[in-house]
């Protein structure tokens, strides 16, 4: 449902002096994506301790939540045909518990149930696939929150046998928080973790600047910086951001994005083409950029005020590009936004 590869790291490490800890840095495929991880420690961290550590994370993750490989725990779930209580992992029940929470106050645009409309539509492969009025009432009977139903945190109950999860939505969230926690459980606690555009950082760099971080220019075809973040010192803060102008299909005149309203099971067709959210919660961001961009530039706006959120809302008409800010983000001293 989403694909957000839109913040860039800046490459603004300053030398480090003889006397100050390098920063050392990992990279590699991950979950369809690339990820990069910068950090420093003083006392040096083996490496092959943060190494068995991010690997063994991926790992445990990818059994857990893929939807790519039928035997991992989410998709045991979704082809059992029984509407009866299903033991499901913990994490599971904490990312749908999520789930439902956003899905309320989206007034059901965010959903996690949304993936067969998105499979109908061809957003998984190469080639749209505009479906018929029938067949999307059809698929549509599959689609709601509503119809999942957590019993305790080891259990779910679906009503149809064909509810489907897939926790995309903020699967790159969550794998960037649970980086972050085996980071410190390791006593490292100056990073920055990025895994497909989204990232976290927590500290300062050795010299004791803020890490700094730069925000795509949200146009087709271009890689230009459009914002440079300025993360705060010494506490954590992620930086999440939803858009419409990377995945989308054009056909006859008209673009179809691969951002889904699930109460309409249609591509969305406002004007607001990306959401950059700032929370200490990288899951909690990762929903926020989502539910932010399905919404819409006014009820989104509306929602991220009345919920304090620090957030940046892109809209695009033709070659022009319109920014505003939330109320919080206006006044915060948290961030420098350049």
């Amino acid at each position: 449902m989403r694909f957000s590869w839109f913040v860039l790291l800046l490459t603004l490490l300053n030398a480090c002096s003889s006397k100050q800890p390098e920063i050392q840095k990992y990279e590699g495929l991950a979950q369809g994506t690339t990820y990069h991880i910068s950090y420093w420690s003083d006392p040096a961290v083996n490496p092959q301790d943060i190494s068995a550590a991010i690997t063994t994370t991926f790992a445990a993750i990818d059994l857990n939540l893929s939807n790519y490989r039928p035997d991992s725990n989410i998709e045991k779930f979704n082809s059992s045909q029984s509407t009866q209580s299903q033991p499901v992992d913990r994490e599971i029940v904490t990312l749908i518990r999520t789930g439902q929470s956003f899905y309320e106050l989206s007034q059901g645009c965010f959903d996690l149930t949304i993936k067969p409309l998105f499979d109908l539509w061809g957003f998984n492969g190469e080639t749209l696939h505009i479906p018929r009025p029938e067949d999307l009432e059809q698929q549509m009977v599959n689609i709601g929150m509503s119809k999942l139903h957590v019993i305790d945190d080891n259990h779910l109950a679906k009503d149809l046998p064909g509810i489907h999860v897939d926790v995309s939505a903020v699967a790159q969230g969550y794998t960037i928080g649970k980086l972050s926690e085996a980071l410190e459980q390791l006593g490292i606690s100056n990073y920055l973790i990025e895994v497909g555009g989204e990232l976290k950082t927590n500290g300062h760099k050795p010299d004791g600047q803020a890490w700094r971080v730069a925000v795509e220019k949200p146009l087709p075809g271009e890689r230009k910086i459009h914002k440079v973040i300025t993360m705060p010192k010494d506490a954590p803060m992620s930086v999440m951001t939803s858009g419409t102008y990377r995945h989308y299909y054009e056909q006859n005149g008209q673009r179809y994005s691969h951002i889904l309203d699930a109460r309409t099971g249609k591509p969305v067709t406002h004007d607001l083409v990306a959401v950059t959210v700032l929370h200490e919660n990288p899951t909690i961001a990762d929903a926020w950029s989502t539910t932010l961009l399905c919404l819409g530039q006014a009820d989104g706006m509306k929602l991220a005020n009345a919920e304090k959120l620090n957030a940046i809302f892109i809209r695009q008409r033709g070659s022009e590009l319109m920014e505003t800010h939330t109320e919080t983000l206006k006044t915060t001293t948290q961030v420098a936004i350049q």
